[in-house]
C-alpha cells in the first residue's frame, strides 16, 4: 500500500504565546486522541494559510444498485469516509452510513438490492466486522471479534462469503451465510495462514473458486465444494506463479491474470480440471492490473498499469476485437464494476483531478462524471504534472520516480527536494492527485520526488523479485542513495536541501536512510515504520506473520535472524545523526507501535532529535481528518525548522 505524508513550509514562530492566566494563544487546538511528544505546538495562523489545501476531498465509486441503477460511493463530509448513494450523474451525494470510524467498502446484494452490507473496523485495527445497513443503522452480522473480511457475492444474491479468524484468531477460514439470517454462517473451510479468500461461486453454487496469496510472486487455486468443504488444489502449486482476479463468466469459464510465463500479467482463461492457463487478447507490455467481466459475457473491462499511468480497454472475447478508451486524461483508474445493464463504473483521479466516481458507456465509450469533489475552492488545472525520472542503480538496474517541479516562473533559484518512499514493499507510486501536497509546489516551491525502487510492482515479476529477503533488502536502499546522487545533480535543486519521507515499508526505507545517507539528508519523517525486523516479525499480527515472513525474511531461522538484526536501523541507531519525526498508530496491527518507540527512545538515549507523534485511535496511517490535517501541520514545522532553515 502507498502512503503519503504530506508534508509543507511555512515561515512561523515554533515558540507559542501565552495569555496571563497561563492559557495557550494562537495555537491549535491538539485532537484529543493524538500524543505530541517532545514538539511543539501548532500555531494557529498555519492553520489559516493552509486551509484551502486541507479542505480537497475525493469520492471512490463502490458499486452499483442494480435495481434502481444509483451508484455507491466513499467519501468523506466530516472527519471520516462513509458510504453514500448518488441516484443519478452529478446527482446529491446523500450518505448512508453515520460512523465515527471509516466506511469505505460496501455492497448491495445482487439483483434484488434487498439489503446492504458494508464492513468497518474500530480505531484502525483492521479487525473487520460485517454489518448489514438499514435506516441508517449497522446490524453486525459478525461476531465483534475476529477479523472478517467480505470476499463474494453469489450471482443470485442469496450467499455471502467472507473469511475470518474466529476458530483461533490467526486462520482465515472460510465461511458462506445468508446474511438476512446471521445464524446460517457456517465455516465450509478451514485453513492454514492468512492469505485465503473465496474468489467467485460457481453459476450453480456447487462450488466455489478460492484464491491462496503466499507472495505478490505467487498464489494459487482451489476447487472448494461448498456442500462438503473438499478443497481441491487446481494446477501444480510446485510452479512459482502470480495470478489474481478469478471471476466465473456466464458460460462458466473461469478468468484470471497470470505472469506464468511472461514478465507481466496478463488476461485468459483458467481450466479448473488441468490449471492450464490461456492467455486472451493482445499480448500487453505492462501488467493487466483489474478486469471485471458484464453480467451477458459480451465483453470484459481491463485496465493496464503502464509505468504507473492507467489505460482501460474492452475486450470482446467471441470476436477477440479490443477497443481502448481514450477520453480520460492520463491518470490512475480503480474500482471497475460492471453494472446488470452494462455500464463500467470506475474511480479516476490523477494530478489535476481528484479522485471522483464516473460511468463508461460500453458501446460509445462515452464518459460520464458521476462525482465532482470539492478541492477546497482551488483552482486543480495549476496542479504541477510529474514528470518520469530514470536512473541507473549501482548495479546497472534502470530504476524510474515520479518528479513534481515547482513552477520556475514563480519560484526562482535552487529548490528544497523531500523524496515520498511508497509502502508495500510490493507497492508502487503512481502520478496521482497530490491534495495537501500541492500546498509545497504551489505555495512554498517544494519539489517532491516518488521513487520506485527494486521491489515494486508495475515493472515485471523480475524487478518485483529483486529485494527478496534479507540478503537482498538493502538492494532497494542503495537504489534510494542512487536518486540522490542523480537529484543532487539537477541544476534546478538544492542538494544541501534534501529530505526524506515514507510510511509502512517506505518507513522502514526512511529509516534506513537517515543510517546509510544522514551526509545527503537535512532530516527524516518516518510514518507507521519497522525499525527492527526480528521485533516488527515476532510481533506484527499472527494472521499476517508467515506472509511477511515471505518477503523478508524467517527471523526463526538463525542465519537469516542475524541479518534481519544486521540490516535493522534499530541496530545502525548510532548513525542516525539528524532530526528524526516518528508518526505512529496506537492501534496498528501490521507494524506494531513498539517499533517507534523503541527508535525513538534509542535515538534519544543517544542524544538526538526525535519527535514523536502518537494516534491513540488510529492504525495503520491517519485515517480520521482531524488527526491527518494536525499531523500535516506538524510536518510542516519539521521541515520548517530542519529542512528549509
Amino acid at each position: 500500500m502507498r502512503y503519503l505524508v504530506l508534508l509543507a513550509a511555512l515561515t512561523l514562530p515554533l515558540a507559542p504565546v501565552w495569555a496571563a492566566d497561563g492559557d495557550k494563544l494562537n495555537v491549535e487546538p491538539k485532537p484529543a486522541a493524538l500524543i505530541a511528544d517532545g514538539m511543539p505546538d501548532v500555531p494557529a495562523d498555519l492553520t489559516a494559510a493552509t486551509r484551502p489545501y486541507m479542505e480537497n476531498r475525493g469520492a471512490s465509486f463502490v458499486g452499483w444498485n442494480p435495481v434502481d441503477k444509483s451508484m455507491l460511493i466513499a467519501t468523506r463530509f466530516a472527519n471520516t469516509a462513509q458510504i453514500h448513494r448518488v441516484a443519478s450523474p452529478m446527482g446529491a451525494r446523500k450518505q448512508l452510513t453515520f460512523e465515527a470510524e471509516p466506511v469505505g467498502a460496501g455492497a448491495w446484494s445482487p439483483k434484488s438490492a434487498d439489503i446492504m452490507l458494508v464492513q468497518k473496523d474500530i480505531g484502525g485495527n483492521e479487525f473487520y466486522q460485517i454489518y448489514a445497513m438499514k435506516d441508517g443503522r449497522l446490524d453486525l452480522l459478525t461476531d465483534g471479534k475476529s477479523r472478517n473480511t467480505f470476499n463474494a457475492w453469489s450471482k443470485d444474491g442469496s450467499l455471502l462469503a467472507y473469511t475470518s479468524t474466529l476458530r483461533n484468531g490467526r486462520d482465515s477460514d472460510i465461511y458462506v451465510m445468508d446474511p438476512r439470517d446471521p445464524k446460517t454462517a457456517r465455516m465450509v473451510a478451514q485453513v492454514d495462514g492468512g492469505g485465503w479468500a473465496l474468489l467467485d461461486f460457481a453459476p450453480d453454487k456447487s462450488w466455489a473458486l478460492v484464491g491462496k496469496y503466499t507472495s505478490v510472486q505467487k498464489s494459487d487455486f482451489f476447487r472448494l465444494d461448498l456442500a462438503t468443504g473438499a478443497m481441491t488444489p487446481i494446477g501444480d502449486h510446485g510452479k512459482t506463479a502470480s495470478q489474481n482476479g478469478g471471476k466465473f463468466a456466464p458460460d462458466g469459464s473461469i478468468w484470471i491474470t497470470s505472469d506464468e510465463g511472461t514478465e507481466f500479467e496478463r488476461l485468459g482463461i483458467l481450466d479448473p480440471a488441468t490449471g492450464k492457463f490461456t492467455p486472451k487478447g493482445p499480448t500487453e507490455k505492462w501488467d493487466v492490473s483489474s478486469f471485471d467481466i458484464a453480467e451477458d459475457g459480451s465483453f470484459i473491462a481491463y485496465t493496464i498499469n503502464e509505468a504507473g499511468t492507467s489505460t482501460l480497454r474492452l475486450f470482446d472475447p467471441k470476436s477477440g476485437v479490443v477497443r481502448t478508451v481514450d477520453k480520460l486524461p492520463a491518470g490512475i483508474i480503480g474500482g471497475i464494476n460492471i453494472a446488470p445493464w452494462g455500464d463500467i463504473g470506475i474511480t479516476f483521479t490523477s494530478a489535476r483531478s481528484a479522485a471522483d466516481a464516473f460511468s463508461v458507456d460500453p458501446k460509445t465509450l462515452a464518459i460520464t462524471r458521476w462525482t465532482e469533489s470539492e478541492t477546497g475552492g482551488l483552482d486543480v488545472s495549476k496542479n504541477i504534472e510529474p514528470e518520469l525520472v530514470k536512473v541507473k542503480s549501482f548495479d546497472g538496474l534502470e530504476v524510474s520516480g515520479f518528479l513534481y517541479r515547482p513552477d520556475p516562473a514563480k519560484f526562482s533559484g535552487k529548490r528544497p527536494l523531500i523524496m515520498s518512499v511508497h509502502g508495500g514493499p510490493e507497492g508502487q507510486s503512481r502520478p496521482g492527485f497530490m491534495g495537501r501536497s500541492n500546498y509545497m509546489l504551489n505555495e512554498m516551491g517544494i519539489a517532491l520526488f516518488y521513487p520506485n525502487v527494486r521491489g515494486s510492482t508495475g515493472y515485471g515479476k523480475t524487478f518485483v523479485s529483486l529485494d527478496n529477503g534479507p540478503f537482498k533488502r538493502e538492494d532497494s536502499v542503495k537504489d534510494m542513495g542512487a536518486f540522490l546522487d542523480a537529484l543532487a545533480k539537477d541544476k534546478t535543486l538544492d542538494a544541501a536541501r534534501f529530505g526524506l519521507t515514507g510510511g509502512s515499508y517506505g518507513g522502514y526505507m526512511c529509516y534506513a536512510a537517515a543510517t546509510h545517507y544522514a551526509d545527503k539528508l537535512r532530516a527524516n519523517l518516518c510514518v507507521v515504520a519497522i525499525s527492527n525486523f526480528v521485533t516488527f516479525l515476532e510481533n506484527t499480527q499472527d494472521y499476517r506473520r508467515d506472509l511477511r515472513r515471505v518477503e523478508y525474511g524467517d527471523e526463526r531461522v538463525p542465519e537469516q535472524r542475524k541479518k534481519l538484526m544486521e540490516i535493522s536501523p534499530l541496530t545502525r541507531v548510532a548513525d542516525i545523526k539528524k532530526p528524526l519525526f516518528v508518526v505512529t498508530g496506537a492501534n496498528d496491527p501490521r507494524v506494531p507501535a513498539s517499533e517507534a518507540d523503541q527508535i525513538v527512545a534509542a535515538v534519544r538515549n543517544n542524544g538526538g532529535t526525535a519527535w514523536h507523534l502518537v494516534g491513540t485511535n488510529e492504525g495503520h496511517g491517519f485515517a480520521k481528518k482531524e488527526n491527518a490535517d494536525y499531523n500535516f501541520w506538524a510536518s510542516l514545522l519539521f521541515w520548517k525548522q530542519y529542512l528549509l532553515n
